[in-house]
């Protein structure tokens, strides 16, 4: 293995080990700390015509990071989750701070993403149909009462107009497309913690777009799952182009983005040449 390739093996072998120590702490820690002196929002989510959601998830994403949540254009990575009660009840105790809200649905037994076809979900709205903010003041106790509107997700109402986007294929060490996995966007080349942005599941044929709110330069990782702790030794996961940025600039979308998946105990073996 020349020098040249073995500084990247070790860069993306490095990158791999961040994603893990990510995703084992993003998935169990975030979600379920508890907060000293943190703020509780309560409430129960209704499917108008359908009755409690049952089974399904409440969001919350912090405002203060300046990207408002969309369901349409892209899809931020939630700041918290909280699964609902068998009352679709909820009580999140976040820190003190300023949030959106919403709840999903899901057919699938997935926690985070996108909503697919046919699952229920809403996003907080004003009078305008903008994305309301909600106040949580420490120690304190807001109760939303009853949340009524959620809608069926079809994926007719994504728009096609005007997005940012970055696509490309998912492929393994043979070059062969790989379906079923899920792209990460993170704003800097560190890669922890909590990324901003996340795809739908790659199609059969590889192919994934990552939607984005608007234009800047992120990185990209890959893996096989939205959460659930650390991957297991035979899990598919990636990293961009060993760690380089994708530039993308705002209503664009940049094509041609491939992204390399091995096994995730492959990235720790060195081969020589």
């Amino acid at each position: 293995m020349s020098l040249k390739m073995r500084k990247k093996f070790l860069m993306a072998t490095s990158l791999i080990l961040g994603l893990v120590l990510h995703c084992s702490a993003f998935a169990y820690g975030e979600y379920h700390r508890p907060f000293v002196n943190g703020g509780t929002v309560t409430g129960r989510v209704v499917i108008k015509g359908v009755g409690p959601m049952i089974g399904g998830t409440v969001f919350l994403i912090d405002a203060e990071a300046g990207t408002p949540p969309s369901a349409t254009k892209y899809w931020l990575v939630p700041s918290y989750v909280y699964v609902l009660d068998d009352n679709a009840a909820f009580k999140a105790v976040v820190p003190e701070g300023t949030y959106y809200i919403g709840a999903i649905e899901r057919r699938s037994p997935e926690i985070l993403g996108p909503p697919e076809e046919g699952d229920y979900f809403f996003i907080s709205q004003d009078k305008k149909g903008n994305p309301k903010m909600l106040t949580v003041w420490k120690n304190s106790v807001v109760d939303l009462g009853v949340l009524n509107d959620a809608v069926k997700f079809r994926h007719t109402m994504l728009e096609q107009e005007g997005i940012t986007a970055i696509d490309g294929v998912v492929r393994d060490g043979q070059g062969k497309p790989v379906g079923g996995m899920v792209v990460f966007a993170y704003p800097t080349s560190v890669m922890f913690g909590r990324p901003l942005f996340v795809s739908e599941r790659s199609g059969k044929d590889g192919k994934f777009s990552l939607r984005l709110s608007g234009g800047g330069t992120y990185y990209l990782t890959v893996r096989a799952g939205y959460g659930g702790g650390p991957p297991a030794p035979d899990e598919l996961i990636g990293v961009y182009n060993y760690g380089a940025p994708v530039s993308v600039g705002t209503k664009e979308v940049k094509k041609g983005i491939d992204l390399l998946v091995k096994k995730y105990l492959e990235w720790f073996q060195q081969e020589e040449e």
